[in-house]
């Protein structure tokens, strides 16, 4: 079960007490070290019932600086968070810059408790694990690091120690009925943990399995280990900031079909105005009645709108909410991150704003910003934006494994119909808050930003949320467009 490090028996007090003083010294230098390099922990501690995890939490609570660490306990998950995805409410309490985000309970605490009893159950939990093993490799390849514990005894060790704490008056209430259940399950429990601790035991997220008979062999186990992971951490620090990167002139295409569909889309459409109005009532009508539909199966649906800028995405957002109910749904627009954002995984900003079921959330621009902007402009590493391909894809896929449609759009124009915009911009006085220089200067880059918009198309258009390219020189063309192809993602996951 992992890697797993013996205690050696009991410890001595004296022995015990020896080693504290240094160990505790060492932890706290590590701590404000980490702090000041930025540094992103994890810290989850999980084991058998009355192998002493509350104790372990309790000693680091003491040991570590309180004001640099953060202690998580999770009940059952409330409606809210039923009615988003699994994980949903664990991107919510990661730790930013500089903390350390301890999980006394975690994503694998619903896990290890679960019936698996047959194939279907098992292949329900392999596919859980999956998500588990996503996520963790997300956050430990952005650099968090992840330190994950896991406190063994054996069978009769716990019914001493169980019985030992309801002996005496002042620690009676610390024993209880669940307790003696997991007890009595012990055999089965401990195979649900060896099959999860084996599936989710990985590089950059690995286990480390110690045997926590001995309590004061177990807690300087537990601040050893610590040390040596907080001090390897440090050193990979020190070798990534040594090796600055210089933002994308020319970027070469990973996906030349990409810019190929983008280089084939007609843009000569027109639509009169008559005909806009006429067939806009019916498919708002349509789609209305769709996503009540949808929303009376409380299924949740994610709007992507990406595209040139002045591309008409503001526009065709407002035609798209046309048809909403104003309670049920809610428009997210994303500009440069904050402060509070910039301290945490890319992904935390947009995992915030996921709907519950039964709602719509609109993104007026997304997540595909970290392989448009923060790829050409510098703010990504090679490494960060190449891998998020595959990050964007199975973030996604955690959306739909729950129920939640995903409807990308690139709004897509030429670049003299662009240039015709931003001048008629700079010509209207209500218009004119929305050009600025970035603008141009972004547009001076255009065949930069074709080249990642096709690679963007091209490797993250998934079966189960592809992209739709809206060609958007007229922009009546666009809109009607939009509404349509809303409505039939709609009812083609209505019909499945």
């Amino acid at each position: 079960m992992g890697k797993k490090r013996a205690t050696n028996g009991r410890l001595a007090r004296k022995e015990y007490e020896r080693a504290l003083p240094l160990l505790r010294e060492r932890l706290v230098q590590l701590q404000v070290q980490l702090k000041e390099s930025a540094a992103k922990v994890i810290l989850i501690v999980a084991g058998v019932d009355g192998a002493g995890r509350g104790d372990v939490l309790n000693i680091l609570g003491e040991w570590l600086d309180p004001r640099g660490v953060e202690t998580f306990y999770f009940h059952a998950p409330t409606d809210e968070e039923r009615e988003r995805p699994l994980l949903w409410r664990f991107w919510r309490r990661l730790p930013a810059h500089g903390r350390i985000g301890v999980f006394a309970s975690s994503w694998y605490t619903e896990a290890l408790h679960e019936e698996v009893s047959n194939k279907r159950e098992q292949a329900d939990l392999q596919k859980e694990l999956k998500g588990i093993r996503h996520f963790e490799k997300l956050l430990s390849d952005d650099g968090t690091l992840i330190i994950k514990v896991w406190l063994h005894i054996s069978k009769e060790a716990q019914a001493e120690r169980l019985r030992s704490l309801e002996s005496d008056p002042d620690t009676a209430w610390r024993v209880t009925d669940d307790n003696w259940s997991a007890h009595k399950h012990y055999d089965r429990l401990a195979r649900v943990a060896r099959l999860i601790v084996k599936e989710t035991d990985s590089p950059g997220a690995g286990w480390t399995v110690l045997d926590a008979t001995d309590a004061r062999a177990r807690n300087l186990a537990v601040g050893s280990l610590l040390v040596q992971r907080f001090q390897s951490h440090l050193r990979r620090i020190t070798a990534r900031h040594a090796r600055p990167e210089r933002p994308t002139l020319h970027p070469r295409s990973l996906a030349p079909a990409g810019r190929r569909r983008l280089l084939a889309v007609r843009l000569d459409q027109a639509l009169s105005e008559e005909d806009y109005e006429r067939k806009r009532e019916k498919w708002l009508g349509r789609l209305n009645r769709s996503l009540r539909a949808l929303q009376a199966a409380r299924r949740s649906i994610v709007f992507v709108f990406e595209g040139w800028d002045a591309a008409g995405k503001g526009g065709a957002i407002r035609r798209l909410a046309s048809a909403m109910d104003v309670r049920n749904y809610r428009v997210v627009p994303i500009a440069k991150p904050t402060d509070e954002e910039k301290a945490r995984h890319y992904l935390w900003r947009f995992w915030r704003h996921v709907p519950r079921d039964g709602f719509v959330t609109i993104f007026d621009r997304s997540w595909y910003g970290r392989v448009l902007v923060e790829r050409l402009e510098g703010f990504a590493r090679k490494d960060e934006w190449r891998r998020a391909f595959k990050e964007l894809n199975e973030f996604e896929e955690q959306l739909v494994n729950h129920g939640t449609l995903v409807v990308k759009f690139w709004m897509h124009i030429s670049r003299d119909e662009q240039l015709r915009r931003f001048r008629a911009r700079e010509h209207t006085p209500y218009k004119l808050h929305k050009i600025n220089e970035e603008d141009w200067r972004n547009r001076r880059k255009w065949g930069a930003y074709e080249t990642a918009a096709g690679d963007m198309l091209a490797l993250t258009s998934s079966h189960f949320a592809p992209w739709h390219v809206i060609p958007s020189n007229n922009k009546r063309y666009a809109r009607l467009r939009i509404l349509k192809t809303a409505c039939r993602a709609i009812e083609n996951e209505l019909e499945q």
